[in-house]
């Protein structure tokens, strides 16, 4: 059966195809930042990025581009040991060439600590908003939500006065 004979098939497809791509990016981008992939994390994003972590850290939204979410992101992730994001749960909406996907996550920072838990895990959920760029998906927006975390949230810090001595 060919999916040209079959319009509403052929849609599905798509559909489908779509729907696993910005599946794909958004996990490509939790990956990306915890194999410490930076080059590769600049490509998951459009050109301009909503970025809103104020459930975590009050403030304002902003609006980055890739090389300075990266420079900002390596020089916190990058003075951990380690970082594990796991996404789950994934909800697609597709809408042509944007689409909106709502994932739930977990987040655990390993940072040895002499004075503290040598763990900061934090739980929520993340809403990304993309692009079709080409025949890529590419995101341009993230809300994260903090609903939970548990350990040393001091950790944050000690991890980036590691990168910045």
């Amino acid at each position: 059966m060919s999916t040209t004979d079959h319009p509403a098939l052929a849609a599905d497809v798509r559909d489908l195809m779509d729907r696993q791509a910005v599946v794909d990016v958004c996990t490509r981008m939790v990956w990306h930042a915890d194999q410490r992939e930076w080059a590769a994390l600049k490509e998951v994003f459009a050109g301009e990025v909503r970025l809103d972590y104020t459930s975590l850290s009050g403030g304002e939204p902003a609006v980055l581009s890739p090389e300075q979410i990266v420079d900002a992101w390596s020089q916190v992730l990058g003075g951990f040991d380690a970082t594990q994001h796991l996404l789950a749960n994934h909800l697609v909406t597709p809408d042509g060439d944007t689409a909106e996907c709502t994932a739930s996550f977990q987040a655990t920072h390993r940072l040895a600590d002499p004075f503290g838990a040598p763990l900061w895990t934090l739980g929520g959920t993340y809403r990304f908003a993309l692009v079709r760029v080409g025949a890529e998906w590419r995101i341009s927006g993230v809300v994260m939500t903090a609903t939970w975390a548990d350990g040393n949230k001091e950790l944050m810090t000690s991890a980036a006065a590691r990168t910045a001595g």
